[in-house]
């Protein structure tokens, strides 16, 4: 039996509505919302002495449960279809005396103005205003100036609606450029199998008088998981929030069903700021066989580590999923801006969330296990929190890694999920209780100041230790200088780029004899990497605070150029678009490569980060490389993008990796001096394997 409209348009028909009536006989058409769902919401708006209109009311058994369950008794219940209206009737006659059902449009009623505290709509807008079409336009137009003519000022208009994009918008519009207070309200499922997959919304347009050359709006949204509604500042930004939630119904709906082929990540907000406070990342495994065990783990990464390849990579969290033995592993990570309570508190409140991203084939009241990496969820001390005109917001905080090793990082929060710096600390210093807050740069309330404990992060800085391992590589390269088996003398080393300064440390502290000249183009750099990672100036350690750019410009031009032994390019992008984080590239322009082998010595080496996840780009930069250094070292970074090369400008400096190990061995033996602290964890020797010369 066709039910379904042939076209759109006759939606608003009332031969239609008819027919599709007499065919479905008794049995009541819910468009969407049964009442178990819908009354949580109604409950608020709707009081037992109101008199309420229900426009378009088909054969729903809303007004008869409202009346039954004694929300309200005066009830008034309109429809076109004059099938479903003696339908109606006939059913409510004897038992619900107070109600009435009349045959009439809601674009042209009979009622005198503000003759009711409640108009319910039930679809019946969605029916309507199925295009943008002039007439369906108007029509909307005409059934929004009803409604408000037979309302009361502050009267209710409530709407029950799929919230479709320019339905939503429409609404929001015209109550509120009327004065009106717009609200929407997520209505929470039961969790039983739902006619439609999209969530269902009530939007709650409350009558206030207009006042002349107002243009003062108030607009809100109430998710289904809490009452307190949350101010947004546009119609815009209103209809963008309900989206959102309708794409994660939908995606839930998906991953629901079917396995997932591609890893899925979604960010879930604090419900006051509206801020990301958990971000997931639903990895399936399919060649993990399935038992009634191994179904579904949660996993929750220790703040601070989210950005390790084994949490912050695809193949990471590819890898941490099959290990786990899970058929879906839900990945948790834990935002810098958020506080939280434990892992109890974590559990308890991602308990009901996380279970609408079960994969099919959970079984019904299966216990779901929260997994961590040692039972906790790790510690993060935010210590600074600043901002500048060229690397924007930053944050400097203390972590703790792996084992009992503490660890401080610089982040620049354009890029969040990137260490932008990173120094062990050794010395036990206070952690603070409550942190900084990074929104408003104040900070918070904290306890008294107590004795350091071994489980607070340390506060002194291990120079002798790198933390990244292109930085070991970038010192690694520093072996192509020199004879083979003597620690290179005096050296001239330019850096561009400096970071927490932990490159240029080393490289000061290690080579006893070099000199060091740093630019850095940012000053806020400069003081982070002074007061926060134990940098510090000296005879052989200068900082210039300008543009490596026109650093190297200027010297290249001069008469008679300083050369130096070695140059390198640690310098971020501040332009996210371009498929290149590390170097910007006008680093890399052949004109500008030109005028770094200017200024190096014709034995030196140029070491390039280069971190681009573009292979065109990449293969542009690598030709211009060619054509400026014609000998050409590269070592890649396993786990990361970066790759670091060593640039020579004589063919004659050609290493074999058997000889590029002998002199790495050399120059680290020469470097690990009596009473000079090295890090055993890594061998210059090391970041010489798996070198290929281009």
């Amino acid at each position: 039996m066709e039910l379904l409209p042939r076209s759109p348009a006759e939606f608003g028909s009332a031969r239609y509505w008819d027919r599709f009536f007499r065919q479905r006989g008794q049995r009541p058409f819910e468009w969407y919302g049964a009442f178990p769902e819908l009354c949580p919401v109604l409950h608020k708006y709707v009081r037992p002495r109101d008199k309420v209109l229900v426009v378009g009311c088909g054969n729903s058994e809303l007004s008869e449960q409202m009346y039954d369950m004694g929300m309200c008794e005066d009830i008034v219940n309109i429809d076109i279809s004059d099938a479903v209206i003696r339908q109606m009737r006939e059913r409510s006659a004897s038992t619900r005396p107070k109600m009435s059902y009349l045959l009439m449009d809601m674009l042209q009623m009979d009622f005198p103005d503000a003759h009711f505290q409640v108009v319910l709509d039930k679809g019946t807008l969605d029916a309507l205003l199925t295009d943008e079409e002039e007439a369906t336009l108007a029509k909307v137009d005409q059934m929004f100036s009803e409604i408000s003519r037979v309302l009361q000022v502050g009267g209710r208009y409530l709407c029950v609606s799929l919230a479709q994009a320019h339905v939503l918008k429409k609404a929001v519009e015209y109550f509120s450029q009327e004065g009106w207070v717009v609200r929407v309200h997520q209505v929470a499922s039961s969790g039983d199998k739902q006619q439609f997959v999209l969530p269902v919304f009530v939007y709650v347009m409350t009558k206030f008088r207009k006042i002349p050359g107002s243009a003062a709006q108030i607009l809100e949204i109430c998710p289904e998981e809490q009452d307190k509604p949350m101010r947004v500042e546009s119609a815009e930004r209103l209809v963008a929030a309900v989206k959102d939630r309708q794409h994660y119904a939908l995606l839930c709906s998906q991953i629901s069903k079917t396995p997932c082929r591609e890893q899925v990540s979604l960010d879930l907000c604090d419900k006051e700021s509206g801020k990301p406070r958990y971000t997931l990342h639903v990895v399936d495994s399919p060649s993990v066989k399935s038992s009634r065990d191994n179904h579904f783990a949660i996993f929750i990464i220790p703040q601070g580590r989210e950005t390790e390849w084994l949490f912050g990579t695809e193949e990471g969290r590819r890898q941490l999923a099959a290990s786990a033995g899970f058929v879906r592993l839900l990945t948790v990570a834990l935002h810098r801006e958020q506080h939280y309570e434990g892992m109890a508190g974590i559990q308890a409140e991602l308990s009901g969330k996380v279970m609408e991203l079960a994969p099919p084939g959970l079984p019904a009241r299966q216990q779901v296990p929260f997994l961590s990496v040692g039972g906790d969820i790790g510690v993060r001390a935010v210590r600074h929190c600043g901002s500048s005109p060229l690397s924007g917001d930053f944050v400097v905080e203390d972590v703790r890694g792996d084992g009992t090793c503490y660890f401080r990082r610089l982040i620049f929060l354009q890029n969040r999920n990137v260490v932008q710096s990173e120094a062990r600390l050794l010395a036990p210093t206070p952690l603070p209780v409550a942190g900084v807050s990074c929104d408003s740069g104040q900070k918070k309330r904290r306890k008294d100041k107590k004795k350091p404990s071994p489980t607070e992060p340390p506060g002194a800085i291990d120079k002798s230790y790198l933390c990244c391992e292109h930085h070991k590589a970038m010192v690694a390269g520093l072996c192509l200088l020199g004879g083979p088996d003597a620690l290179p003398g005096e050296l001239a080393v330019l850096v561009v780029g400096l970071g927490g300064g932990s490159l240029p440390l080393f490289v000061h502290d290690y080579f006893s004899q070099a000199r060091v000249a740093v630019v850095e183009i940012d000053p806020s750099m400069l003081e982070v990497a002074t007061q926060w990672f134990g940098f510090s100036q000296g005879d052989r350690m200068q900082v210039h605070v300008c543009d490596g750019l026109d650093y190297v410009a200027k010297l290249a031009a001069e008469a008679a150029p300083a050369q130096y032994d070695a140059i390198m390019f640690d310098v971020d992008s501040k332009d996210l678009t371009v498929g290149m984080s590390c170097p910007p590239p006008a680093f890399v322009e052949k004109l500008f490569l030109q005028k770094v082998k200017t200024i190096l010595k014709p034995e030196g080496v140029f070491v390039l980060n280069l971190v681009c996840r573009d292979a065109g780009l990449k293969e542009s930069v690598l030709a211009a490389l060619r054509d400026v250094f014609p000998l050409l070292y590269t070592r890649s970074i396993q786990g990361e993008v970066n790759e670091i090369l060593w640039c020579q400008a004589g063919p004659a400096g050609r290493h074999s990796p058997a000889e590029l190990g002998t002199r790495a061995r050399a120059l680290e033996g020469a470097l690990r001096q009596p009473g000079r602290p090295w890090d055993s964890s890594w061998a210059l020797a090391d970041m010489l394997q798996a070198v290929h010369i281009l």
